[in-house]
């Protein structure tokens, strides 16, 4: 019976999880998953739990949310793909010597789609000593009105992901200000599923932990222009030089995990941006949320004797 993975949603910097599927690495390791379409990412965590999935990749925001909201809850990340925030705040002008705090003097609009990358910024302002709460800030329109919004200036900036980044770039109508990537290292995706999944199908688990570390090193060593031609069925509309400049900036960003292995000084970061952020009340401990056996394994270290569970 294949592995059931549910698609987040469809983004470039998802890349691995398409590849994996592309250059063979399930074949190779001898695993078969079936990608199935979500229709949303709060919904697909409430498929996993009534077991009509039986992993999907998304954020450990929603594991720890999950967490936080069920004592009982057994979800648990188990093997670490992004591990730093793709995100931009992208201006209109060229500006080498933007601060996050210049963002309070302008007309900004941030992603609206989903929670993770205002509330990663929201946290990198309060740390240069700005509140939130003062800049004039659009949240509403989605990333692709926001653009537009941008090229017709209307707004100053504008936080957005590839490749929507990438095409203003390109256009000389954006500029980089800011990537969050340069924060540090901030747990964004993983391969996510229950406990008893990986107690029921640990082989199957193991194998496909085994396939992404292979596509981890893939992308590492593969010119974006290579990544765009292999995924390009995934991502149709978009054009083969803004997704190859795409993927390259990303892995000069460092965007992508070495290894599977989830450090907790990422998941620590994100954590702390969603407690500044009210999405968190208190601290979700990273053993309840994280499980690391099968990437230590994959990776040929060895994992704890006993997780404690």
């Amino acid at each position: 019976m294949p592995i059931r993975l549910s698609e987040n949603f469809r983004a470039l910097f998802y890349a691995p999880f398409y590849a994996a599927h592309a250059i063979g690495a399930y074949q190779a390791e001898n695993v078969e998953v079936t990608m199935v379409a979500s229709p949303d990412p709060a919904r697909t965590s409430a498929a996993l739990r009534d077991g009509e999935i039986d992993v999907m990749w998304g954020g450990p925001l929603r594991v720890m949310l999950t967490h936080a909201q069920d004592s009982n809850a057994d979800s648990v990340c188990f093997c670490d793909v992004i591990a730093r925030d793709p995100f931009f705040v992208i201006g209109r002008e060229p500006r080498p010597d933007f601060q996050l705090p210049d963002l309070a003097a302008l007309r900004f609009a941030s992603v609206a789609e989903v929670p993770t990358p205002w509330l990663c910024l929201q946290d990198d302002l309060r740390r240069a000593g700005v509140h939130p709460a003062s800049l004039t800030r659009v949240h509403g329109p989605t990333m692709a009105e926001n653009a537009e919004a941008l090229r017709a200036g209307t707004l100053d900036a504008v936080q957005l992901f590839q490749p929507y980044a990438e095409d203003l770039i390109a256009s000389g109508a954006g500029h980089v200000w800011y990537a969050a990537s340069h924060r540090g290292l901030t747990a964004y995706t993983a391969l996510v599923t229950r406990r008893a999944t990986l107690v029921s199908r640990h082989d199957e688990l193991l194998r496909m932990t085994r396939a992404m570390a292979r596509v981890l090193r893939w992308i590492a060593t593969t010119p974006g222009s290579e990544i765009a031609h292999t995924l390009a069925d995934y991502f149709p509309s978009v054009p083969r030089d803004i997704f190859a400049a795409a993927m390259d900036r990303y892995r000069a960003l460092g965007l992508y995990a070495s290894d599977p292995v989830m450090p907790r000084e990422g998941f620590d970061r994100l954590q702390a941006a969603m407690r500044s952020g009210g999405a968190l009340d208190r601290a979700i401990p990273f053993d309840d949320c994280v499980d690391n056996s099968l990437a230590l394994t994959a990776t040929g270290r060895h994992p704890p004797q006993s997780s404690g569970r």
